[in-house]
């Protein structure tokens, strides 16, 4: 069953991206060189998902990129080389990117990295997630505490900027920790925190609770 919605999903996937390419060769040709972004060949099949300007894509499952701490996306590439993420059988999404961050070596991550924290988040974040706004600021107290009353981040704690990501993003990851798909490898030390403090979430009604709250954030 897990192989057939994987076959159904990489359909979809494969769709979804052809639809992608084209609207950005539309927006490459019709812009002037002050308005898109001068992509490295290297890292061209990374705006096929996360956008020309990485901005995020959600027909992909692609999240935003732009306005990410480089040591933050820096640690998820090595989480999936290590096999940390993408590895769990219900982790669709993740087995998608995982590819794609294993080819990487040093100094193939290193550019990539570069090249990511390099892009201006200049585009607007779309709100998608809706939820129980006084409701999510009181369970999104104990996130504070590594997150930031701000949920501004806290490169000391290895707790990443969470205001400014594409919200639907946040559910999903949420999601995922909640239900044990991400967090559990071996090794994945602060994966396994992240899990435990998901913990207090009881529903996915308290996940969008509290990405709603962090909506008001940004």
């Amino acid at each position: 069953m897990n192989q057939i919605i994987r076959n159904s999903i990489s359909a979809a996937h494969r769709a979804a991206v052809a639809t992608t390419v084209a609207a950005c060769a539309l927006f490459v040709s019709a812009a002037s060189a002050e308005d898109y972004i001068i992509v490295p060949d290297q890292f061209v099949y990374c705006t096929t998902c996360h956008g020309v300007e990485l901005q995020g894509n959600r027909s992909v499952d692609a999240p935003r990129l732009n306005g990410m701490e480089d040591w933050y996306l820096r640690n998820q590439l090595e989480a999936f080389r290590k096999g940390w993420r993408g590895t769990h059988p219900l982790d669709l999404t993740g087995m998608e990117m995982l590819p794609q961050a294993t080819v990487l070596d040093p100094a193939g991550l290193t550019a990539a990295v570069e090249f990511a924290t390099g892009v201006a988040p200049r585009t607007d974040r779309p709100t998608t997630v809706s939820g129980n706004i006084e409701r999510g600021a009181q369970l999104y107290a104990s996130c504070a505490a590594c997150h930031g009353e701000k949920a501004e981040g806290n490169p000391r704690l290895n707790a990443p900027r969470l205001a400014g990501q594409s919200d639907w993003y946040l559910a999903d990851t949420l999601e995922k920790y909640r239900l044990g798909i991400r967090g559990g490898s071996t090794g994945d030390t602060y994966g396994a925190q992240m899990r435990g403090a998901v913990s207090t979430l009881p529903d996915a009604a308290a996940v969008a609770d509290v990405v709603a709250y962090i909506n008001t954030l940004y």
